[in-house]
């Protein structure tokens, strides 16, 4: 047998063992809009490319929409709440400090939710709106596509506060990682995995300036960064600034393609935050990180299921929560 058919048949063992089941997650379905709105994927897709080919940054920007969902809520993760609005009795999450001003493409998905009323009134949700808005963002970028389940309910509270304390911040070391994707029911193996999200997109220098200047209390730069990289990051993001929308590529060298460069960066110590370069300071996940950077369509499908699974935390189905008109707003 050759090694190319072996390589073949690993990868879907891979893929079969790596993707959640749809019977064992009987409360999210595969094809869940067949029959009650058939071109929902369809007309989620279409808005997504017309968002990419007007700015390239949507399509991160949905993919971080989703994982920003996903992960708060505690019990109630990927449930359209970051979607909603403030009103003047509470702030909402997308206005927490770990998402505002960074979080994108929610226009992306009011047109998309738009175009569904008229055709599915009250059928589709946001959040598989979300859902779907960040596989599509993945596969425009040149990252694999894959299957979402779907039958998501839209929840009804959104809380600035709860953001706050449920997203990683940059700052955090491996095992800080590793201990918060393990709370929400996700492996070491798949933050790895997921942390090559970090290769499309952008980010403001706030992120990561504590590495540039005065790094732990000394007048230097963070050593694990490479001096080079450091010196080009400090022309984009000068000491003292006070320019909140200053913002550099979270991976030069592809800005828009979902690829291994992520990890090739991680490993010539160009990682941007101190929570990608972290990863080569425990050897398990340094040794992910390697093998992700040699085999790039291995990472492409661990990532694709990955996606999905993290697209399944603390789902809302069946009677509870409800399926909005407007995704900005609870419905009355």
């Amino acid at each position: 047998m050759s090694s190319k058919t072996d390589t073949q048949l690993y990868l879907i063992c891979l893929l079969v063992f790596l993707c959640p089941s749809v019977e064992s997650e009987a409360q999210l379905q595969m094809g869940f809009y067949g029959t009650s709105c058939g071109m929902a994927e369809f007309i989620v897709k279409d808005e997504v490319r017309k968002g990419f080919i007007r700015d390239k940054g949507v399509a991160p920007g949905l993919v971080r929409l989703h994982f920003h969902d996903c992960f708060v809520r505690g019990l109630n993760g990927c449930d359209g709440s970051v979607l909603i609005d403030s009103t003047p009795s509470n702030s909402a999450e997308k206005d927490s400090p770990a998402n505002n001003p960074s979080l994108r493409g929610f226009e992306v998905i009011d047109k998309a939710k738009a175009r569904l009323e008229a055709v599915c009134k009250g059928v589709v949700s946001c959040a598989d709106i979300v859902a779907f808005a960040a596989r599509d963002s993945v596969e425009i970028t040149g990252g694999l596509g894959y299957d979402v389940p779907a039958g998501r309910r839209d929840g009804r509270i959104s809380l600035s506060s709860e953001a706050s304390t449920n997203l990683p911040p940059p700052t955090f070391t491996v095992d800080q990682l590793t201990q918060f994707f393990s709370k929400k029911g996700l492996t070491q193996d798949e933050m790895v995995t997921l942390s090559g999200a970090h290769t499309i997109g952008r980010s403001h220098c706030s992120s990561f300036i504590n590495r540039l200047y005065n790094f732990s209390g000394t007048s230097g730069q963070d050593p694990t960064l490479d001096s080079r990289y450091a010196a080009r990051l400090k022309t984009m993001c000068p000491e003292g600034s006070t320019d909140p929308n200053q913002v550099v590529p979270m991976n030069p060298s592809s800005t828009s393609i979902t690829d291994e460069d992520y990890y090739v960066d991680v490993l010539r110590n160009r990682g941007l935050f101190t929570s990608d370069q972290t990863l080569l300071t425990d050897t398990a996940t340094a040794n992910q990180v390697r093998q992700n950077a040699r085999n790039p369509f291995l990472w492409k499908t661990k990532f694709a299921s990955a996606m999905v699974k993290m697209g399944q935390l603390g789902v809302v189905t069946g009677d509870a929560g409800e399926i909005r008109a407007n995704c900005r707003v609870i419905n009355s």
